[in-house]
């Protein structure tokens, strides 16, 4: 799939799917369905309209990019949104952006997708406008509720992975580069490879998860996977994720590591004694082989 900044794209007919994505959950998937072009905003809008209210995401641009390039798209087209971009209006985003840039044919969009200054473009606009075909998806609901990013945010900081991975369409995936710890794992039998959160992005709750690991040679290991303070040690140091690769042998420092969280083992907790950690640390990493061997989530 090509990735091109809107300013860069080329002239060419395009059936567009138009959105934020972010998660790219089964509700994006059903809009972007049938689109050989995803148009989509980075940073988040949210960002630079109401900055303290931008919510902390699901996605990073190369996840983004990585799950929308599995749906079969031909081309992400990216908005490099700032406040100049925010200011145009809902008939200048038409008429320079989907027709003049995108040359759009058919557009796909989600029944509640506004655009333009302060919002004022709607879905009855684009289904007015006469130069291309306009598809407007229903949201999906699934048990009842409406599949949203802001619900599956709740669901992974909650620690409910696995049915957030449900409403994705994929595991819930953490990517970062790997930093040094206290290497207080290796001490104990299980050395880990450490991710610190960043702040806008959604960490999954503390606790304990099976997950599978991806390095940045593409193989990848089933794990089991702390995300917490480490109560049993005085460390100094903040929230920290850290993944136990099964069966890996080797140094991960300073290199990309992609973390997908399959289902929450259990919660964060204290130890009394390092034994009784390192009993349970047994029972955490046999549960995770038996969740990441038959699929997870």
């Amino acid at each position: 799939m090509k990735v091109t900044r809107l300013p860069d794209v080329e002239p060419r007919a395009r059936r567009v799917a138009v959105g934020t994505f972010d998660g790219v959950h089964l509700g994006h998937r059903e809009v972007i369905r049938g689109a050989d072009t995803v148009l989509t905003f980075d940073p988040h809008p949210t960002a630079v309209i109401q900055p303290g209210a931008a919510p902390r995401l699901l996605t990073d641009p190369p996840r983004k990019a990585q799950l929308i390039a599995s749906l079969g798209v031909d081309e992400l087209v990216v908005v490099p949104f700032d406040a100049q971009f925010a200011a145009r209006s809902a008939k200048d985003f038409l008429d320079d952006v989907l027709v003049g840039a995108l040359g759009a044919t058919h557009v796909a969009v989600g029944e509640n997708f506004r655009f333009g200054h302060k919002a004022q473009g709607d879905t009855e606009l684009l289904r007015s406008d006469e130069r291309f075909e306009t598809r407007v998806e229903k949201l999906l609901e699934i048990d009842g509720e409406i599949v949203s990013s802001s619900h599956i945010r709740a669901l992974v900081l909650g620690g409910a992975v696995e049915y957030a991975g449900r409403l994705l369409g994929d595991p819930f995936t953490v990517c970062g580069e790997v930093v040094h710890g206290d290497e207080r794992g290796r001490e104990l039998g299980y050395p880990t490879a450490n991710l610190v959160p960043h702040s806008a992005f959604v960490t999954p709750g503390h606790g304990v998860y099976g997950a599978r690991a991806t390095t940045s040679s593409g193989q990848t290991f089933p794990a089991a996977v702390s995300v917490g303070v480490r109560p049993t040690f005085v460390t100094g140091r903040g929230e920290l994720i850290e993944a136990y690769l099964l069966d890996f042998c080797g140094d991960l420092y300073e290199t990309r590591l992609e973390i997908a969280f399959l289902k929450r083992l259990r919660g964060e907790k204290r130890f009394d004694s390092i034994d009784a950690l390192i009993e349970q640390m047994a029972l955490d990493v046999d549960a995770a082989r038996a969740i990441a061997g038959r699929g997870g989530a």
